[in-house]
């Protein structure tokens, strides 16, 4: 067993359907990340990263320890904030206030907050993460295709536009605050 493991899932496999299928997540949770923690736990020995957190790893690290360490940060902050479909499912309090406050709605890729509070969309590449600009990364939609194609083939705005449905504006306005 490595340092790292695969993240359990705040709900049922099955939870976000019709929104992300069990297929989906089983594959994107239970493969595509899984593949990712046992990379990472394989280029530990000697990496002088052996006794880093993952978001430590994603500010200092290059290459593969890079690569496999925000793939991990990424997918546990995504799959971390859905949450069963809920009819009239808004965000709440604090990061209500901010969002009408900053943008007047909202939108996707990367949600973060800067050191003041203040809300900044940002789009990255691959591993990136926005915590690499000294940002606390709140919401992030993962737009590869590997993410929603056996759902919504290559729909991928049917699929952004279904994802909403599914946020647990609980655990965003928690990462807020």
């Amino acid at each position: 067993m490595g340092k790292f493991e695969l993240m359990a899932l705040p709900y049922a496999i099955n939870a976000l359907e019709p929104v992300i299928s069990k297929q989906t997540l089983e594959f994107h949770h239970g493969k595509h990340l899984a593949a990712y923690v046992n990379n990472l736990n394989g280029l530990f020995p000697g990496s002088g990263f052996e006794e880093a957190s993952l978001e430590d790893i994603v500010c200092k690290a290059t290459g593969g320890i890079l690569n496999n360490a925000g793939q991990i940060l990424n997918h546990e902050l995504y799959f971390g904030q859905f949450t069963a479909p809920k009819a009239d499912n808004a965000p709440k309090g604090k990061l209500a206030e901010a969002i009408v406050r900053d943008f007047g709605s909202s939108g996707w890729v990367w949600l973060s907050a800067d050191k003041d509070g203040k809300l900044v969309i940002t789009q990255e590449a691959n591993a990136a993460n926005p915590i690499q600009k000294g940002l606390k990364p709140l919401l992030t939609f993962d737009v590869w295709e590997h993410a929603y194609y056996l759902d919504y083939q290559n729909r991928r705005p049917d699929h952004l536009a279904a994802l909403w449905q599914i946020i647990n504006w609980e655990v965003i306005g928690k990462r807020y605050e």
